[in-house]
């Protein structure tokens, strides 16, 4: 198991390129099972979960290649429909196979999917979406995972979705785009990862209308072919790498800016606690020095800031907002809303000096700013891992941050890139 040793106190700043995002990349991915056509996915980042997805294709007879961050599939030679239970527990978006399996090859054996540990990460909306197209869901023999299989009468529906699942917009999204007639998918999820999702189904002969929007409406295919797609920039690793460069005060070129809509989430996220850019020639720059400062609601109240579905603040960027706001001036508090335990890795932060208050699982209370010292820690998730590394790189003194391998999952060698922007951090082992 190896960890990182991070010395702070060192400004992190340069030119930064962000890697693809991590949530398009593996449904992109679980996309080529619709197909025997080639699919050939660029900007695809080399990270933890993506390798772990493509031996899981791979064992069940997908033809997988890797050039850099370019990667062919050709599903035609698919063989099994049972999914490899070690690797399914070590990736949450091993369950994006079922919903393209089912639909194309009749049956899947879904193993229960792993990832990270931040509280109840319900299956419902996935079985609920798939079985209103016809396939049907059963508890697999000795009760561990689910069978999936399609019906005779499997095509497209009506649906609301319980909730705005991410993941099972995505499952059901892929399954529907085969399913003959019309699916109409209320409460979807609207995600930027969603609608990178639905422009690569499209461009292989899908018929998808609503994306990026709650409704979505797809005309069943009777075939899809093979595409060539770009997976977006992961815009949670460019908020990561700006959390780290306005908490240490260094200065930033993003090289990648996001498109209008992600732009003005993360402004309005980061604004809040007094990080400001500029757009220069397609690039976002954060100048160095900014007095970070939490902007209070009016009259002087003590501001919120809260998760939820797109084009809310994102779930996974709040680790690393709570631990910029330990270096801010002023007072907030954090609502996490959507996983109860995502806030536990505040108990770290504490050891270090910050000056929180964890109410309850969901609420914690920032006060800052706060002198960090280095300490040693253990990466509990990924993006928790992120926010101690962050933290870690604003403290005085060393810290050794154990289990980087959780963080590899959704980082692409994450030492490296901050060690090019400046960090003093090592892996060891």
């Amino acid at each position: 198991m190896s960890r990182f040793v991070i010395r702070g106190g060192k400004a992190i700043g340069g030119r930064y390129r962000p890697a693809g995002n991590k949530n398009a990349a593996l449904p992109m991915l679980a996309a080529c099972l619709l197909t025997d056509g080639e699919v050939r996915l660029s900007n695809v980042p080399m990270i933890r979960d993506v390798e772990n997805l493509l031996a899981l294709l791979e064992d069940i007879g997908v033809e997988v290649g890797r050039e850099g961050h370019e990667v062919r599939l050709c599903a035609a030679g698919v063989r099994k429909t049972d999914l490899d239970a070690r690797l399914c527990a070590k990736v949450r978006g091993s369950v994006l196979l079922a919903g393209p399996l089912a639909a194309r090859h009749g049956k899947a054996l879904l193993p229960p999917p792993g990832g990270d540990v931040i509280g109840r990460r319900r299956l419902d909306t996935h079985f609920e979406g798939l079985g209103r197209l016809g396939i049907g869901v059963d508890v697999a023999a000795g009760g561990e995972g689910f069978v999936l299989r399609r019906g005779a009468e499997f095509r497209g529906a009506e649906m609301l979705l319980d909730e705005a699942s991410v993941t099972a917009t995505e499952n059901v999204l892929m399954a529907a785009a085969l399913a003959p007639g019309k699916t109409v998918m209320l409460n979807a999820a609207c995600e930027p990862h969603v609608q990178n999702l639905a422009r690569m189904l499209n461009g292989m002969g899908a018929n998808i209308r609503g994306a990026g929007s709650n409704r979505l409406e797809i005309e069943g295919a009777e075939r899809l072919h093979g595409v060539e797609e770009r997976v977006d920039a992961d815009y949670v690793e460019m908020g990561s790498f700006l959390a780290a460069a306005a908490a240490t005060g260094g200065r930033l070129e993003v090289e990648e800016s996001p498109d209008g809509v992600t732009r003005r989430v993360m402004e309005r996220l980061f604004g809040r606690l007094g990080v400001a850019w500029k757009e220069e020639g397609g690039r976002l720059v954060l100048e160095s020095g900014q007095a970070l400062e939490v902007r209070p609601d009016w009259g002087g109240g003590i501001p919120k800031i809260e998760d939820g579905i797109w084009p809310a603040t994102p779930s996974d960027l709040m680790s690393v907002a709570l631990v910029l706001a330990t270096q801010s001036k002023g007072t907030v508090l954090f609502f996490e809303k959507l996983f109860e335990s995502r806030m536990y890795f505040v108990d770290r932060l504490l050891d270090m000096g910050a000056r929180v208050v964890a109410c309850d699982p969901h609420r914690v209370l920032v006060s800052g700013p706060s002198a960090l010292r280095g300490k040693h820690l253990t990466s509990p998730d990924i993006r928790a891992g992120m926010a101690l590394m962050i933290a870690a790189l604003c403290a005085e003194g060393r810290s050794v941050i154990d289990n980087a391998d959780m963080v590899d999952r959704g980082y692409e060698r994450i030492d490296e890139r901050l060690r090019e922007l400046g960090a003093d951090i090592e892996r060891e082992g």
